[in-house]
């Protein structure tokens, strides 16, 4: 059981003893051991007051009994130290991780990395929140959000904290709807294409004409195309650029390895496809899979450095991408690029569906996750839908049309003329 009692009245060591006030105002000591019965560490806790040290006892051995108790001591641990425990521990994709990498090495570690977990409060989240927010689109906060609230609930459940600080702090989603203004125009795709660096001309194509990711267009080999149909199976590593890295191609976004998709190829794709092939000879490629097997593919983006296997990745590819928006003309009122490579990828879904292809084969083209991503991105731009709508409620809730009754004819007798 817990022990409350004074040093200054029961300890010799105690440079206030003897005491001999009743109510002296010295510090309230709380001896207690840890869950474990007489193997569990023993700690001491001081307080001011009396009530406050009878409240701690009466808390401990009621968490021991119940089998909440947490560590003081546990929750010591800083944010930084802690996060980078909790990463190590994620199975994640490729991408993911190289996402909650940059997130929490740009934003999490300078804002809150030198407070302890337990130090956290609710308005230490909504100001990060807060600051987070400034920088970043909302649907990217309120992904990385879920991030934070999951470091912390894991902390909870791990019993570093007694409260999580994030429970109560709102999260909702941003909209995900894709703005018309981030699509560019065919015109806008051809003067991109125009200036493109010449070895990734071909992945314009790829984006805007086949609806590929960066990183799908980036690990295009010669076993995609097949006739007119172009079989996705890989995507680039965001470490395929280290001359150390044996994955440098890994499953697709929301797939395991063996899965693929198969995106319809128009014939001018075909053709850019040869024309490509004529001034950039597809090279071995080599890389281990999930499982350490060696294999083996052609890819069309050449290395950067012949011979040594080093593939360009999606940072390597956007620097060429600024480079030809500016080049073309294409940026904003500051001077920067209007668009970015995931633009081309809405250019072909945007001009898909207004072509009328139902949402549902768009996705699947698309590589999504569910249909509902696809409708959340993009279903706005389905004109059918606006116009049957329009109709319905015109129909449904318009004035109802007067009708005019036409003049009646002269009703006959039944009888003939009088002879």
């Amino acid at each position: 059981m817990a022990t409350v009692f004074q040093r200054c009245k029961t300890d010799k060591r105690s440079p206030l003893y003897p005491c001999e006030g009743v109510r002296c105002g010295h510090d309230w000591t709380v001896r207690y051991r840890e869950p474990g019965g007489r193997t569990g560490d023993q700690r001491e806790a001081s307080f001011t007051k009396k009530t406050e040290a009878d409240k701690f006892a009466s808390k401990v051995e009621n968490d021991k009994s119940v089998g909440t108790y947490i560590d003081p001591n546990a929750g010591k641990i800083t944010v930084r130290a802690y996060v980078e425990d909790w990463l190590s521990r994620r199975v994640i994709g490729d991408s993911t991780f190289s996402n909650y990498r940059g997130f929490i090495d740009k934003h999490l570690i300078p804002r809150l990395g030198r407070k302890t977990m337990a130090g956290v409060a609710k308005r230490d989240i909504e100001h990060f929140k807060a600051a987070i927010s400034k920088e970043l689109a909302a649907s990217t906060v309120y992904d990385r959000m879920k991030m934070v609230k999951h470091i912390f609930w894991s902390a909870k459940e791990e019993k570093i904290i007694q409260e999580d600080p994030t429970r109560e702090v709102k999260n909702a989603p941003g909209s995900h709807a894709v703005d018309e203004d981030e699509i560019p125009t065919l015109p806008e795709v051809r003067l991109l294409h125009e200036h493109m660096s010449p070895q990734y001309k071909l992945t314009v194509w790829l984006q805007a004409g086949a609806g590929l990711r960066v990183s799908e267009a980036l690990a295009f080999h010669t076993g995609c195309l097949r006739d007119d149909v172009i079989r996705v199976r890989w995507q680039i590593s965001s470490k395929a650029h280290r001359e150390d890295c044996k994955t440098r191609l890994v499953p697709l976004k929301h797939r395991e390895e063996g899965e693929y998709r198969d995106v319809p190829a128009a014939p001018f794709v075909c053709d850019e496809i040869d024309a490509h092939v004529e001034q950039w000879e597809p090279i071995p490629l080599t890389f281990q899979n999930a499982a350490g097997k060696a294999r083996q593919v052609e890819v069309y983006f050449a290395p950067r450095e012949r011979g040594k296997g080093v593939m360009p990745t999606a940072n390597t590819y956007t620097y060429h991408f600024k480079k030809a928006c500016r080049l073309a003309g294409l940026v904003d009122a500051e001077g920067k690029p209007k668009y970015h490579p995931h633009s081309l990828r809405h250019f072909f879904a945007s001009t898909a569906l207004a072509a009328g292809i139902p949402i549902h084969e768009v996705s699947r083209w698309l590589g999504h996750k569910s249909i509902k991503t696809t409708v959340d991105i993009y279903g706005h731009l389905v004109p059918e839908a606006w116009d049957r709508c329009r109709a319905i409620m015109q129909k449904a809730m318009g004035p109802v049309p007067v009708e005019v009754p036409s003049e009646a004819p002269e009703e006959s007798s039944g009888y003939g003329p009088a002879a």
